[in-house]
């Protein structure tokens, strides 16, 4: 039989975009039948590079991923790219919170396989409707910023946990809606249904992010949002903007007095 943690190893050091993603709900699907043991005891080491990506996209600094009117085709295509290159780092991201932090309770791993598995399934939402406006993902290019978070928090399941769900990717609950708005407007109801579809399971990852994050600071005894302000900090995390989505963030599970702060 084979091992959860293990598996979501092979599959992030794999390098095809539509092999990752199949790979991931097939490995979801295995584990909901009973057919993947767990061994959430064990100190994995990767013998592969990871992540594991295609040749394409080329990465390049934020700064320098072309900005294009999304009135054009190929504007709104380089759009859909930039939204496919954020979901499959995103499978990336769930499969690297399993193999590497050992220790943890058999749901928090149960919870980012699921994760994986729906962030597969946005991926191959967005690459198929890219796919019918001519393009296919790998054609634009795309940035390592999330990723880069992830080497930064390798160390730490708490920093992890702080930096990439409940910052990273909750600025996509901020983001979502007036950009869904705004490919509604311009005819392209498809992308805007698929991003109804993202922000509705993205708050549930975002709200397990948050359910590990506030379970680590109980067991270390940690006053979580002096524990969030410091580890910001020390790691250097992006700055939060305006303006926020606070009904997508409390319903992702951050605190009256977190979002509070954002007012």
């Amino acid at each position: 039989m084979k091992e959860l943690r293990q598996s979501a190893l092979a599959w992030l050091a794999e390098s095809g975009a539509d092999q990752k993603a199949a790979g991931v709900a097939a490995l979801y699907q295995s584990w909901q039948a009973g057919d993947i043991r767990l061994n959430a005891a064990v100190e994995l080491t990767s013998a592969l590079p990871i992540p594991g990506r295609p040749v394409k996209p080329e990465l390049v600094s934020p700064l320098e991923v072309g900005k294009r009117s999304m009135r054009t085709e190929e504007g709104r295509a380089a759009l859909i790219h930039a939204l496919a290159h954020i979901e499959f780092n995103a499978i990336n991201l769930a499969l690297d919170a399993i193999w590497r932090f050992n220790g943890m309770p058999e749901s928090y791993y149960q919870d980012w396989l699921k994760v994986a598995a729906e962030e597969a399934y946005h991926f191959s939402l967005l690459n198929t409707h890219l796919q019918t406006m001519g393009y296919a993902y790998g054609d634009f290019t795309g940035h390592n910023s999330l990723w880069e978070m992830a080497d930064k928090t390798a160390s730490d399941v708490l920093a992890r946990m702080a930096l990439v769900p409940r910052t990273m990717e909750a600025r996509g609950l901020d983001a979502s809606p007036p950009l869904r708005n705004k490919l509604a407007q311009i005819g392209d109801t498809k992308a805007a249904n698929i991003l109804d579809i993202i922000l509705r399971d993205e708050i549930g990852h975002v709200a397990i992010g948050n359910h590990w994050f506030n379970w680590l600071c109980e067991k270390r005894v940690l006053e979580p949002i002096a524990t969030y302000d410091n580890l910001a900090k020390q790691y250097n995390a992006p700055k939060l903007r305006r303006p926020f989505n606070l009904e997508a963030r409390r319903k992702a599970g951050f605190s009256d007095a977190e979002l509070a702060l954002l007012i």
